[in-house]
Formats: structure tokens, C-alpha cells, sequence
């Protein structure tokens, strides 16, 4: 069944469950990108490490132990990384279902997906993560969670939910209302 068929495509409902799946796509992305970055830099041994950190937001710190069953917190890192993801993504697409000017052009959801997701690594790196305990969110390079977010998430999202507002005429619409105004 397409869920798009029920959906009002201009409604906040639909823009929430798009977010949903272009968050778990950019996810995927950031997650992917992660887990090789640090099997390039820390060798082999360390490709699951990123799925370890965020397996740790519910398991501790102790899924960060290489004796830490792999598949426990492999499990758990991959299930609170895509809940976290989609929700995010769902952020967005509820702020851009607010703010259609987001929709215009597909440069323009990108650029804003982007600052989206540095927000997004701002927020949960340094807010999140240090009142929480998880300080191993923030003993890595700064450098490479910037990118990561801004780039290996953000801009999945961005071209994501640009696509999305082609196919359902988002962008026409804002870009009429632009010619109107």
C-alpha cells in the first residue's frame, strides 16, 4: 500500500512521514560513512565502533568494551541511530512543511539540510550528549562530526526532501507564490 495515496501531500503528516524516511536514508549515509572512517583510521577492529558509542545511549558506556558482546551493542547502535535519524528527519520535514521557501529549489533544501545537520551534531554532541554522561560523543575529532553530520547527513536529507517536493508539487508552489508575490 502507498502511503502516499492517503496522504494530503501539502499537510504536516505527510511531510513528517517523508522526514521519517529521508532521515533514515541520510542515516544509513552518515552511518555508513562513520563506520569506514574509523576502519581507515583506527584499523579494521574499529569498524563497529561507531554502532558501539550510540549503542552505548541505552546500553553505557560498557558496549564501548571490546569484551561488550558485538552483536548486543551492534543491535542496539543500529536500532537507536536510525530511531534517532528518523526523528530528526522528521524535524526537518515538519520545518520545511512550515516554511515552504525551504522547498524552492533543490540548492536550497540542500543548503538548509545542511545547516540542519550541523545543528543536529551541534545539539546532540554538545548539549545532549555531555548532560547525559556520553562523553565519548565528544573525545572525537570535532572536525570529522561536522562533516559527517553537515555532509553525510545533511545533504542525503536535502536532496531527499527536495525530490519529494518535485514530485509532489511543493516546489511549483512556492515558486509560483515567489512569481506572485
Amino acid at each position: 500500500m502507498d502511503v502516499r495515496a492517503n496522504t494530503d501531500r501539502s499537510s504536516l503528516g505527510y511531510w513528517l512521514v517523508q522526514g521519517a524516511i529521508g532521515g533514515a536514508i541520510a542515516g544509513l549515509v552518515i552511518a555508513a560513512f562513520l563506520m569506514l572512517y574509523s576502519a581507515f583510521t583506527m584499523g579494521l577492529g574499529a569498524l563497529f565502533m561507531p554502532l558501539r558509542m550510540i549503542g552505548g545511549i541505552v546500553l553505557g558506556a560498557g558496549a564501548l568494551e571490546p569484551t561488550y558482546p558485538l552483536l548486543t551493542a551492534g543491535i542496539a547502535g543500529v536500532v537507536v541511530h536510525m530511531l534517532i535519524s528518523a526523528g530528526f528527519g522528521m524535524i526537518f520535514g515538519a520545518v520545511a512543511s512550515f516554511v515552504p521557501a525551504l522547498l524552492q529549489s533543490t540548492a536550497v533544501t540542500v543548503a538548509a539540510a545542511t545547516v540542519f545537520g550541523t545543528l543536529t551534531w551541534l545539539v546532540d554532541y554538545y548539549v545532549i550528549a555531555p548532560a547525559a554522561g556520553w562523553t565519548w560523543f565528544t573525545q572525537g575529532d570535532p572536525v570529522v562530526g561536522f562533516i559527517s553530520h553537515a555532509f553525510f547527513f545533511g545533504i542525503p536529507l536535502g536532496f531527499y526532501t527536495a525530490r519529494v517536493a518535485q514530485r509532489s508539487g511543493a516546489h511549483t508552489t512556492v515558486t509560483s507564490r515567489a512569481v506572485a508575490v
